[in-house]
C-alpha cells in the first residue's frame, strides 16, 4: 500500500519524476509488478480522464508519458477505412437505432458504421501519409488543456488503483497459475470455522474442511505444505484452492523424496487413498535395473517414512504395477496371500460394463484380505479398477492340519476313556477289598463277643 500511495501522489504532482520513478521501482520490487505495466496503466488512466472531459463519442485517445522529461503527449487515433470495411449511414438513419438493430439481429458480419472521430477514409489518409493502408492507424496530436488538473488527476488516480490491482492479480495468476497440480509451501494465516487460510505473501490459499486430513491440527504461523488444485481470481484478489487429501498429493511428495520418480525412471501408475488412514500406490520402473518399490521405500525406509510423517502417520502400501490384471489384482490385495483369481467382465443390472475379480484366500487370511472395516479390499478395488469379491476357502494345509487335530483329539479321547476305565476298576477293587475287610472285622467282633460270654458263664 505504501508504494501505491506514493504513486497516487505523483500523478497529482507530475513534475516530481524522481519520486515517481522510486514509486515504480518500489512496486516492482515489493509487488513483483513490471514497471512497464504500471506505466501503461498510468497512460491509459490519463487517456480515460482526458476523453471523459474533452473527448467525443467513439474517439480513441492515447497518451505517451516520458519519465525522463515528464512530458505528457495526447494523441487521437483514427483507423483507415473505405466502403468495403465500414457502412455509411443514410440521411434518415440514426446511429443509435442502427446499433440497437444490429444487437437485436446478432449479425456478426454487420459492418461498423463510419464515425469521423474514429475512422478516416483511405483517400484522406493518403493525403497525410502516401503509403497509408486499410486498418492502419493514423495519429493526430491533441491539444493539452490548461484546466486538465485536479479533477482529471483524481479520475486518473482511481483508474490507476484499479489497473494496479489488475496488474497485481495478473502477476499472481502468472506465478501460481503455472503451479496448478504442484505442492506449494505457505504459512497458516488463520483457522476459521474449520477452514485453513494460508498466506503466500501475494495471495491467500484456502484449505476447505473436506480437503484436510482428519485429526490434523495447525496453528497460526505454522508452515504447511499442500497440493494446489485450482487458482481462481476473486473480487478481493487471487485465491489458491489447496488440498491435503488429494491422491496426487502423495505422488508429488514422493517426487520430492525420490529422484527416480522426479526423473521419470519410476512412475506412480495408480493411487488409491483414504486420507489420514491408509493409501495404496502402484509403481512401475522404466529401467529394469531400478527396483520401483525400493526407490519409493528408500534406504532403511527413510523415503516412505518421510512421506508418511508429512501425512500424519498415514500408512502407505507400495505394490508393483502390472499389465496383467490377475497379477495386478493379486498384488493389490496384499498383505494377504491369495490362492486364486478369476476375472469376469459382464453387464450389471443397469446394463453397464462391469469388471469383477473373484479372489479365493485361505480362511485364516480372509480377515486380513478384507481389512478393518473393508478398507484393504476397498482400496485394492479403487487402485485396480476391478470390483473385488473375496471368498475364504480351506486350503490343503488347513485340511491336513484339521485332520491331524481331529486324530489327536480322538487319540486323546481314547486315552482319557482308558484311564477312566482303569480308574473305575481300581475303585471297584478297592471297594470289594473294603467290604471284605468289613466282614472280617464283624467276624472278629462276633468271636470276641462269644468268648466274653463263655468267660462270664
Amino acid at each position: 500500500m505504501k508504494g501505491q500511495t506514493l504513486l497516487q501522489l505523483n500523478i497529482i504532482n507530475m513534475l516530481d519524476l524522481k519520486a515517481l520513478k522510486a514509486a515504480l521501482l518500489q512496486l516492482e520490487e515489493e509487488k513483483k509488478i513490471p514497471k512497464d505495466k504500471i506505466i501503461d496503466a498510468i497512460e491509459q488512466s490519463l487517456a480515460a480522464a482526458y476523453k471523459k472531459d474533452y473527448g467525443k463519442k467513439g474517439q480513441i485517445v492515447r497518451v505517451k508519458l516520458d519519465l525522463d522529461s515528464g512530458a505528457t503527449e495526447f494523441h487521437q487515433i483514427k483507423i483507415v477505412v473505405d466502403e468495403s470495411t465500414v457502412r455509411f449511414l443514410e440521411e434518415n438513419e440514426d446511429m443509435e437505432d442502427f446499433l440497437e438493430e444490429s444487437a437485436e439481429t446478432l449479425e456478426e458480419d454487420v459492418k461498423p458504421v463510419f464515425n469521423p472521430e474514429k475512422h478516416i477514409l483511405l483517400a484522406d489518409a493518403k493525403m497525410i501519409k502516401k503509403d497509408a493502408k486499410l486498418e492502419e492507424e493514423i495519429v493526430f496530436p491533441l491539444e493539452m488543456k490548461d484546466d486538465f488538473g485536479r479533477v482529471a488527476a483524481q479520475t486518473a488516480k482511481q483508474v490507476i488503483i484499479q489497473r494496479i490491482r489488475e496488474a497485481e492479480r495478473s502477476a499472481v495468476m502468472e506465478e501460481y497459475g503455472g503451479q496448478e497440480g504442484e505442492i506449494i509451501n505457505g504459512i497458516v494465516q488463520k483457522v476459521e470455522r474449520g477452514i485453513i487460510f494460508v498466506d503466500f505473501n501475494k495471495a491467500t490459499g484456502i484449505i476447505p474442511r473436506e480437503e484436510q486430513i482428519f485429526g490434523e491440527r495447525f496453528m497460526t504461523g505454522q508452515r504447511i505444505k499442500a497440493y494446489l488444485t485450482k487458482v481462481e481470481e476473486g473480487h478481493r484478489g487471487v485465491n489458491l484452492f489447496l488440498s491435503r487429501t488429494h491422491p496426487k498429493f502423495i505422488e508429488k511428495l514422493f517426487e520430492i523424496e525420490a529422484p527416480e520418480i522426479a526423473n521419470g525412471i519410476v512412475e506412480i501408475r495408480s493411487i488409491a487413498r483414504e486420507a489420514g488412514a491408509r493409501s495404496k500406490i502402484a509403481v512401475y520402473s522404466n529401467d529394469q535395473n531400478v527396483d520401483p518399490i525400493g526407490a519409493c521405500v528408500g534406504q532403511r525406509g527413510v523415503r516412505v517414512t518421510t512421506v508418511m510423517n508429512e501425512l500424519g502417520g498415514e500408512k502407505i502400501d507400495i505394490i508393483p504395477w502390472s499389465e496383467d490384471p490377475e497379477e495386478f489384482v493379486s498384488s493389490a490385495i496384499s498383505p494377504a496371500k491369495i490362492l486364486s483369481v478369476k476375472l469376469i467382465e459382464r453387464k450389471n443390472e443397469r446394463g453397464e460394463d462391469e469388471r469383477v475379480a473373484i479372489i479365493e484366500v485361505a480362511s485364516d487370511q480372509l480377515s486380513l484380505a478384507i481389512g478393518k472395516g473393508g478398507q484393504n479390499v476397498r482400496l485394492a478395488a479403487k487402485l485396480t479398477g476391478w470390483k473385488i469379491d473375496i471368498k475364504g476357502i480351506e486350503s490343503e494345509e488347513d485340511k491336513i492340519r484339521k485332520e491331524e487335530e481331529a486324530k489327536a483329539a480322538e487319540e486323546a479321547e481314547k486315552i482319557a476313556d482308558s484311564k477312566a476305565k482303569e480308574s473305575k476298576e481300581v475303585v471297584e477293587e478297592e471297594a470289594e477289598n473294603s467290604e471284605a475287610e468289613k466282614v472280617d472285622v464283624e467276624k472278629v467282633k462276633e468271636e470276641s463277643s462269644e468268648e466274653k460270654n463263655e468267660e462270664e458263664e
